[in-house]
Order: structure tokens, then C-alpha cells, then sequence
């Protein structure tokens, strides 16, 4: 920040004769790499500001208040560096969110596919295992769909499907432990 200040100072300072172009194109070269961070997702505001920072520089530059159009420039350029430091920072933390759920995800259902691979389960009808079946499959589909989510960095993505094939992976368990628990009889009387 205090680099900025000394910065425009000395700009401000300098008979601003000519338009900031130098600046300006940093200005847009700094708003183009928070793009390509992520910002437009991840610090949309910030980014925001830098391009309207931007745009008040051009106007400036238009009226041939050049000072101004510096100090539009010189602030564009450091809305755009804080979008492009914040985009990194929540990019890499939904990142680690979707990778853990990803793993959360993985252990609950492989414990249901060895659940359902025990020898208790394996003794019932396939009419009871059927529908058991059916809920995993879909577990592990939600769960292939979240680590291409991932792959692909859609990761809000990656942490739904996660949570689809948790949800499914537990009603599996689920089933198989109604499938496993005798039918109550009913007393004569």
C-alpha cells in the first residue's frame, strides 16, 4: 500500500503532460492475470472495482485529466492485485474442501461395499441385496462424478457430489443393517 502511495505521489508530483498508458496497460495486464486466478468467481467484487477503476481512467484519459486517469489507473491496478491474491487464497481452499470431501466420501463408501460383500449379507435373497445394490451403484457414480469435478477444478461441483455419494453410501449401510434385522413376529394370542 505504501508503495502505491509513494507511487502516485511522484506521478502526481511530475507535470502529467501525457496520459498514463504505461500504467493503464498494467492496470489491464493485472485485471487479466486475476482473471485467469479465478476472480471472476472468487473475488468478483475486487475485480470489479479494478475494471471500473480501469474504465473511470480511460473516461479521464478522455477529458484529458490525466492526473486523475493515473490515480484511476494506479487503483485499478491494486484492486486487481488484492482480486487476484484473494482468488488464489479461496481457490486453494475450495480446493482443499472438495478434496476433503471427496475422501470423506471415498471410506464411507467403500464400507458399505465391504458391508455389502460380507458373508451375513451375501446369505440373503437377491430381492433384499437388489435395491442395496442400486444405492451403492449410485453412491459410487456420485462419487466418480465428484473426482472429474475436481479434476476439472469445478469444485463447488466436486464437494456436492461428494456429499450425494455420502448421503447415498449411508442409506446403503442403512439398508443393509433393515435388511439384516429379523422381521418382528407377531404374538398369538
Amino acid at each position: 500500500m505504501r508503495v502505491w502511495v509513494i507511487a502516485l505521489s511522484l506521478g502526481l508530483l511530475s507535470a502529467c503532460g501525457e496520459p498514463p498508458q504505461k500504467e493503464m496497460h498494467q492496470a489491464q495486464g493485472a485485471i487479466d492475470a486475476a482473471r485467469a486466478a479465478g476472480a471472476d468467481h472468487f473475488a468478483a467484487p475486487e475485480l470489479q472495482a479494478a475494471v471500473d477503476a480501469l474504465e473511470r481512467a480511460e473516461q479521464a484519459v478522455d477529458t484529458r485529466d490525466y492526473r486523475l486517469a493515473l490515480g484511476q489507473a494506479l487503483d485499478s491496478r491494486e484492486q486487481a492485485d488484492t482480486a487476484t491474491r484473494l482468488a488464489t487464497d479461496r481457490t486453494a481452499a475450495a480446493r482443499a474442501t472438495a478434496d476433503t470431501a471427496i475422501t470423506a466420501a471415498a471410506v464411507v463408501v467403500q464400507r458399505a461395499a465391504e458391508r455389502l460383500a460380507a458373508a451375513d449379507v451375501v446369505k440373503l435373497p437377491r430381492r433384499r441385496t437388489a435395491p442395496i445394490r442400486t444405492t451403492l451403484t449410485r453412491a459410487e457414480a456420485a462419487l466418480q462424478e465428484a473426482r472429474s469435478a475436481l479434476d476439472g477444478e469445478r469444485y463447488e461441483d466436486a464437494a456436492g457430489a461428494a456429499a450425494r455419494a455420502t448421503t447415498e453410501a449411508e442409506a446403503a449401510l442403512a439398508e443393509i443393517d433393515t435388511a439384516l434385522t429379523p422381521p418382528r413376529r407377531s404374538r398369538r394370542r
